[in-house]
């Protein structure tokens, strides 16, 4: 991990890269030519695979699917009884924390549901809707995650969405059955065995076997994340996610091992995870990297961690836990993680974040799991306009108005006229007259 010392350091340290890097390793460009038979940028691939799709529907997905993932299912969509047996087959530990995990999100977004309103007075309201049926792309990759599974599902059921369609990568043998599993338990109405672009593309458009959605949400790679980006307009997106983040505050009371394992649990997702710390205690620094290269050494995934520490680890030493929490505000990280002694007293002063979590005995782990607020959240910067995945991605909030007075139409006529649209006023004028008569 690189150490910096000094606020203005520490802030070109954490200048933002893009969002999403849209170039490829040359293995992976070279595994893209090969499938496509030339040279294509991920951003012409995409687009080929949304084009076929759009016009050719599962014979298209069909196609792609074997291209690229190397798998011909014969059918593209499991049933729910294949899910409900995955379900009943899930090693009992397993199934019992899958379903704390579902209580507590369900419990947390419900709390979260705006409620509608209407005042007579005033002559105004609004409504909530639901969107009939929502898309949820499940990735399928060095890692099975039935936790997304919840954290996706969930808030869209609590909605109110009619129809919940999941998406997730297919193999030789079929979905990961913890997934088909997780998809049982949450409430997923419809499963299929797509993944990447050509699963997006299908519910953003529709094919004979999978239906068009309103909105696509979830995380994926590099290719998923194109195409959502691409789609948005002809459906709704929650977002472009990134490789994870996380950013911990630490003052003298943290202890160092502590925060060796929570950045090590980062940066065990992904090589490009962003794993940093911020302190104002130097003593600190020395025994966290002691800490992080003893326990970073017996993880399963080692190798990965390794590389996100060497990559875009980070110790960021500045004076004052005030400077700490700019810095933090000024990256927008993910998950913000106050370890210090009084972390109530700065919670009101993060500005950017996609999740706080508060004290040192509050893991950003725990936020993955069993925390209840769902763990599909802003990165690269986009927690200073976007939030985490939750029941207000998948309601459209309606006005509602009924006409009180007569100086509101007035004035509106007015309006209409200077604008020169004389069939609005007329329309508005209409109205005022016969309240007069």
């Amino acid at each position: 991990m690189r150490v910096v010392k000094g606020y203005a350091e520490g802030r070109a340290a954490l200048a933002r890269r893009p969002l999403v890097d849209f170039s490829l390793p040359p293995h992976l460009a070279q595994r893209l030519a090969q499938a496509f038979g030339q040279p294509l940028s991920p951003q012409e691939a995409v687009g080929r695979i949304l084009a076929d799709v759009r016009q050719q529907g599962d014979a298209a997905v069909r196609s792609y699917t074997r291209l690229l993932d190397g798998v011909a299912p014969e059918r593209l969509e499991v049933s729910m009884e294949e899910c409900e047996a995955a379900l009943r087959r899930l090693p009992r530990s397993l199934r019992s924390a899958l379903q704390v995990a579902w209580e507590r999100a369900v419990e947390y977004h419900v709390a979260t549901l705006p409620r509608g309103w209407v005042d007579m007075q005033m002559g105004w309201g609004e409504v909530y809707v639901p969107l009939e049926r929502v898309g949820v792309y499940i990735p399928g990759g060095t890692a099975i995650y039935p936790s997304t599974v919840v954290m996706t599902v969930v808030p869209a059921l609590v909605a109110g969405v009619g129809e919940v369609v999941l998406c997730t990568p297919p193999r030789q043998e079929g979905p990961h059955p913890w997934i088909l599993a997780a998809a049982a338990l949450a409430g997923a109405h419809r499963v299929f065995a797509v993944g990447g672009a050509q699963a997006i593309a299908a519910m953003a458009f529709g094919t004979e076997s999978i239906p068009k959605v309103d909105m696509v949400c979830g995380p994926g790679n590099i290719f998923v994340t194109l195409a959502k980006q691409m789609v948005f307009g002809v459906v709704g997106v929650d977002g472009l996610y990134g490789p994870t983040e996380t950013v911990i505050i630490a003052d003298g009371t943290a202890t160092p091992a502590l925060l060796a394992a929570d950045l090590l649990a980062q940066a065990e997702h992904d090589p490009l995870a962003s794993p940093i710390l911020i302190t104002t205690h130097e003593p600190l620094i020395p025994r966290l990297l002691q800490e992080v290269e003893r326990q970073g050494g017996a993880l399963p995934r080692a190798d990965i961690a390794r590389q996100a520490l060497e990559g875009q680890g980070l110790v960021i030493l500045v004076d004052s836990l005030a400077e700490a929490v700019d810095l933090a505000n000024l990256y927008a990280p993910e998950h913000l993680c106050l370890a210090v002694a009084d972390p109530w007293r700065w919670v009101g002063e993060v500005r950017t974040a996609g999740a706080v979590f508060l004290g040192e005995g509050t893991p950003s782990a725990l936020g993955d799991y069993t925390a209840g607020p769902s763990h599909v959240l802003p990165t690269g910067g986009t927690a200073r306009f976007a939030s985490g995945l939750g029941v207000h991605h998948f309601l459209r909030s309606m006005g509602i108005v009924f006409a009180r007075e007569e100086s509101l139409m007035k004035a509106a006529i007015a309006l209409a006229r200077a604008e020169g649209l004389e069939g609005h006023a007329r329309s508005l004028a209409m109205r005022l007259r016969r309240r007069r008569s």
